[in-house]
């Protein structure tokens, strides 16, 4: 049985006992806005409460990606005429990731081709998360005067050896071996089988819980092998562990490796405040006692970025004027002021009702 609902930018279906959600803005690399969140969110109260679905499938229209994050240049312009819709979206963006992490049914994600940003939010928190021979996964906010957010707080802070701390600082896209590596996909399957896991997926019986999907993803997993993160575990760990973003860059530059030149000409392009900012939160994050309170904290964090500069360069440079030449303030690390940082980390009043 096909039932298809079409939301224009979301598409719905449940294919027997299927419940799948297509984000369907391709030419856009499948980026969310506000309405695609609230649409996504609404499907998963749905399918939850329908005793036919199963299992809910999650994956992106197109050959090109998964999903791109969210609508970056959206938020932009609210953030410049002060518009309320850059916090609806954070408040709901972050609801879903929260929701999706605590689902009650096996959730699957798609994250063929380009996951970054909200993508990651939308697939990294899931119970079962597919990645393909085709996966570009990052979070590269940092580039754009902004912080890693939708939860990387803590799926990063979690992550083995530093590797999501040199993921967040770096922004940088990596394969789908070392996106299983970092404990953020659990298997790949190769794309051009995906329609035979949907089809799978679709005929499992009604009730069928977690372990009845892992049976399915193991018989069509394949080895993702071993990619340049987990052979440079070593460096990364020596250097991203330390506490200052400063003594991070040393310890790269100390290195010498060509990993390490590259992971430091990478973040010497990036805003000095959001690496200080990410850095912070990071740590907080892993520190932190649940996905809810990092929510709560990078909610906060979202607020205090409409007032920074950095925030609508990074993204002129990227979206806009496309650039990719920004001009950060301050544009030196020891320029970055400690109560800046701090302003970023002051409670909020109004509820993310996590």
């Amino acid at each position: 049985m096909h039932d298809k609902t079409d939301q224009h930018d979301v598409l719905l279906e449940r294919r027997g006992t299927a419940g799948i959600i297509r984000l369907n803005r391709a030419r856009a690399l499948n980026s969310l806005t506000l309405d695609m969140v609230r649409t996504v969110a609404a499907a998963l109260d749905a399918f939850a409460a329908d005793p036919a679905v199963a299992t809910v499938v999650v994956m992106g229209e197109g050959e090109r990606g998964f999903c791109a994050g969210g609508d970056i240049r959206a938020l932009h312009e609210s953030g410049r005429t002060g518009t309320p819709l850059a916090e609806n979206f954070w408040r709901d963006e972050f609801r879903l990731n929260h929701r999706i992490a605590t689902y009650e049914k096996p959730y699957v994600a798609l994250m063929d081709g380009i996951t970054m940003g909200g993508g990651v939010g939308l697939s990294s928190h899931g119970r079962h998360r597919v990645v393909t021979e085709r996966t570009r996964f990052a979070m590269p906010e940092t580039g754009i005067g902004y912080f890693p957010d939708v939860g990387a707080t803590w799926l990063l802070a979690h992550a083995p050896a530093e590797i999501g701390t040199w993921m967040g600082l770096t922004g940088l896209e990596v394969g789908p071996a070392d996106v299983i590596h970092a404990g953020l996909a659990d298997v790949q399957v190769a794309s051009f089988q995906l329609p035979e896991l949907i089809e799978t997926l679709a005929e499992l019986p009604r009730g069928a819980v977690s372990r009845d999907v892992d049976s399915v993803l193991k018989n069509l997993g394949t080895d993702p092998g071993k990619g340049p993160l987990r052979t440079n575990h070593d460096v990364i760990e020596r250097t991203f562990r330390l506490n200052s973003v400063r003594a991070i860059a040393e310890a790269l530059h100390a290195d010498g490796s060509d990993f390490a030149d590259k992971t430091l000409h990478a973040m010497s392009t990036r805003s000095p405040t959001s690496l200080v900012l990410t850095l912070r939160l990071l740590r907080e994050g892993k520190q932190s006692r649940s996905l809810a309170e990092c929510l709560r904290r990078e909610f906060s964090a979202c607020l205090q970025i409409l007032k920074s500069p950095d925030f609508y360069e990074g993204i002129r440079a990227a979206v806009i004027d496309k650039d990719r030449n920004p001009s950060w303030s301050p544009a030196r690390l020891d320029e970055v002021k400690a109560e800046t940082i701090d302003a970023f980390f002051q409670p909020v009043d109004i509820p993310l009702s996590l």
